[in-house]
């Protein structure tokens, strides 16, 4: 998360003070951005060894845990909020994620990149797969096992029992409430136990 303006759209969303757990927090500029601005505590997961270091740099309490073997090592209710910013595109089992999400967590913020932003839609009606700045990667080499889209991710939520309390678009750093699924490139969401 280099963008300095989503950074600040997500840790809006964020309660002063509140006690986060970041799931696949990159090298901890939302944590260290966190903890400055919004008085936060918490802990961070990462499984790469490079950003592992840069969290313990930042002085970020980080653990290295591989996100597919479940958060069993936490307890129910053990933060306010649970972070999940770029990492559901990434897991192979993205309900159970989301279960485990709300289950140690008493709200969660879920940011992804939106694959039904038009310039996607686009590129697939011209027979080739996206890349972008937020789908950098060609098809064959990235490390995005699924896509999503904004309007995808409301029926789950529904499905899975998550009630959205909040969730709009963001698209190079302007918040976009209206007709996110076409116009932004990332669908972010606040979801509270249904």
């Amino acid at each position: 998360m280099s963008d300095r303006l989503t950074l600040e759209s997500i840790a809006r969303l964020v309660p002063v003070g509140a006690r986060v757990l970041d799931l696949g927090c990159g090298d901890g500029s939302l944590l260290a951005h966190l903890r400055q601005h919004r008085a936060c505590s918490g802990y961070g997961v990462e499984i790469d060894d490079t950003k592992l270091q840069a969290c313990l740099r930042r002085g970020i309490n980080v653990l290295q845990l591989n996100l597919e073997d479940g958060l069993a090592m936490f307890e129910d209710n053990s933060f306010d909020l649970v972070l999940q910013i770029d990492t559901l595109q990434h897991l192979r089992n993205t309900e159970v994620m989301l279960r485990e999400t709300a289950r140690v967590g008493r709200q969660a913020i879920v940011a992804f990149p939106n694959f039904a932003h038009w310039p996607n839609r686009l590129r697939v009606l011209q027979g080739r797969m996206p890349v972008t700045k937020r789908l950098p990667y060609q098809w064959y080499d990235t490390p995005n096992i699924r896509v999503g889209t904004y309007t995808d991710f409301e029926v789950l939520a529904q499905r899975l029992g998550l009630q959205v309390s909040d969730s709009f678009g963001l698209h190079e750093g302007r918040e976009l409430r209206w007709a996110p699924n076409w116009r932004a490139s990332t669908a972010v969401f606040k979801l509270v136990k249904g």
